[in-house]
């Protein structure tokens, strides 16, 4: 008898609720973020962005539940969280200041159209992507994230006077020592849940001190119901189109690095039909996106690391962490409890977290064949590229605005340079494995 992969393992309920509950938390301020910048940026009011959010949740648990479950010709079954990118923002806000919200849906129902028939033929890059390249790729991923666990762990926004303030940091040290502690000291199911109780532990103690706000929670409906088109039926502008499909596409990148990293975290490969289901289900919640009062949706990075971090690799557990985001959509008064957890508190674990992707990157290239190759160089140059915005955000303000979509992000920009290197110095993946015979027999 075949023994079962731990992926498709599923695990007694209670667990798959606690460690579910455990990536919502991980991903939660991250899966609000742009239902906010977006509310702010067009000057909607607060009864809209509570609208949006509870869209925002109820959809991504869908999409989630589709990617790791399963649907039809969709989904790539291993534990991965979707959430809304934050590549769109920028188009979304210059979209919706020209042709309102309805203008931004319509963009978002086309260019999730154009992904999920692209897929098939997009997914075929799999073979550029050998470990030299994957590994890069998810360093840089890690590496990247960090800037938010440090924003989060100074008070979240960096134009607050209060930003980086002793209590902010000294609870976000605290919050990453107990996590650390909870780890290393307990067992089994209790060190898997070290980011879970280490973010209940840091809110506690937020709250001893009077550094958690549950104003929110008072003043949130019971019951919030999302139903499509509630902004009016979607318009199509050509121009916002081609905007969102470019998006689209730097999206797939990502999509294809985030899940080949957890392929390697998980130890199963990504073969191009997987990648296809992958692409394809982030081309329909997209689509579903857009229908809901959504977003565009992609793989989550910062739930990445939580999976290298608890060794935890059902994909049952993420479906679980979908239930739990369509019902936060659905009852405002539990999405607004979780989001009264201190953002220093989130920083703490998030060094945790994003450290853990940044490591597996590290892991994955200490397997790549750096003598009598060039890879170090595909390696140096790559990280170095993907670093550019992370020093400098505004390096690529003088760029044509369909660069700054591509460039703007240093995953994508890494990735690319990555992938490129890599085919010009090594060749192909084939190419470059006979190049490191040869080079072993000289």
């Amino acid at each position: 008898m075949q023994k079962l992969h731990p992926v498709d393992e599923m695990l007694p309920l209670g667990k798959l609720f606690t460690y579910g509950l455990q990536h919502v938390l991980a991903m939660y301020a991250g899966a609000v973020a742009v239902p906010l910048i977006i509310a702010n940026a067009l000057g909607l009011s607060k009864e809209q962005l509570i609208y949006l959010i509870n869209a925002d949740l109820f959809t991504c648990g869908i999409a989630t539940i589709i990617q790791t479950i399963g649907f039809w010709n969709m989904g790539v079954k291993i534990p991965m969280i979707q959430g809304v990118t934050f590549a769109a923002v920028t188009p979304m806000i210059i979209i919706g200041k020209t042709h309102g919200l309805t203008g931004i849906y319509g963009s978002i129902i086309v260019a999730g159209l154009v992904t999920y028939l692209v897929s098939p033929y997009f997914s075929r890059l799999i073979r550029f992507f050998p470990p030299v390249v994957t590994g890069t790729i998810i360093t840089i991923i890690g590496v990247t994230l960090m800037p938010v666990a440090v924003r989060w762990a100074g008070g979240g926004n960096p134009a607050a006077k209060d930003f980086a303030s002793a209590p902010y940091i000294l609870l976000a040290f605290i919050t990453l020592i107990l996590v650390l502690f909870f780890y290393r000291f307990f067992t089994g199911f209790l060190s898997n849940i070290a980011v879970l109780l280490g973010l209940i532990a840091g809110t506690a103690i937020a709250g001893v001190f009077g550094m958690v706000n549950f104003s929110q929670v008072a003043t949130a409906g019971w019951i919030g119901v999302t139903t499509p088109f509630a902004f009016g039926l979607p318009t199509f502008d050509l121009a916002s189109i081609a905007a969102m499909v470019l998006v689209m596409l730097v999206v797939m990148t990502e999509t294809t690095g985030d899940c080949i990293a957890v392929g390697e975290i998980i130890d199963k490969p990504i073969t191009q039909d997987d990648l296809t289901r992958c692409l394809r289900a982030d081309g329909f919640s997209t689509i579903l996106g857009g229908i809901l009062n959504s977003f565009p949706y992609t793989a989550f990075a910062q739930n990445v690391g939580l999976v290298g971090l608890t060794r935890v690799k059902s994909r049952f557990v993420v479906a679980a962490a979908g239930v739990i985001l369509v019902v936060l959509g659905l009852f405002p008064k539990l999405a607004a409890v979780i989001a009264a957890i201190p953002v220093a508190v989130l920083g703490g674990a998030g060094v945790a977290m994003f450290g853990m992707v940044a490591a597996s990157g590290i892991k994955t290239l200490s397997r790549v064949q750096f003598d009598g190759t060039n890879n170090i160089m595909v390696v140096a140059v790559s990280i170095g590229v993907g670093m550019i915005t992370l020093a400098v955000p505004n390096f690529y303000h003088n760029f044509p605005s369909w660069a700054q979509v591509i460039l703007h992000s240093g995953i994508t920009a890494g990735s690319v340079t990555a992938i490129v290197l890599n085919v010009i110095l090594n060749g192909t993946q084939e190419t470059a494995e006979i190049k490191i015979e040869k080079n072993h027999y000289l």
